[in-house]
């Protein structure tokens, strides 16, 4: 009876020890490739990537960005957008478009243009007039 007590306690003793099946990662679940830095090793579960390097003859690993939520929730702030525009199409709101000026404003500011460029052809012409430049000599060839 001894003996079974004893063999029934060093079981349970050595259950507490040894590690469960279920803590250990199933076979294949992890990838391994080699990188410039070290290695990317990922999770085929999870899809978590983790970057190690050999660093004093150990690896060590860190958790790498996680761009897999970063691109869902722009995907998702893109979907969002997707079906506003197609909703808009849909009710007949077509896409803004620029307030053009109308032929009164059109008509008022070739008025402007047109006066400022006669007053500048007088200037011109008034300028081509004079003979002589201030201190009484002749103009100089513009060429």
């Amino acid at each position: 009876m001894r003996k079974v007590v004893a063999a029934l306690v060093f079981g349970l003793g050595l259950g507490w020890f040894l590690p469960t099946g279920a803590q250990e990662p199933a076979p294949g679940r992890f990838s391994m490739e080699k990188s410039e830095t070290g290695f990317a090793r990922l999770d085929t579960e999870t899809g978590e990537v983790t970057l190690c390097q050999e660093k004093n003859g150990e690896l060590v690993c860190r958790m790498a960005a996680d761009e897999r939520a970063a691109f869902e929730r722009e995907l998702d702030l893109l979907t969002k957008r997707v079906e506003a525009l197609e909703k808009a199409v849909q009710s007949g709101a077509a896409a803004a478009k620029p307030d053009l000026p109308t032929d009164e404003e059109i008509d008022r500011t070739m008025s402007i243009m047109e006066r400022m460029m006669r007053k500048f052809m007088d200037i011109v012409k008034e300028l081509e007039g004079r003979d002589t430049t201030d201190e009484g000599g002749p103009i100089p060839d513009k060429t």
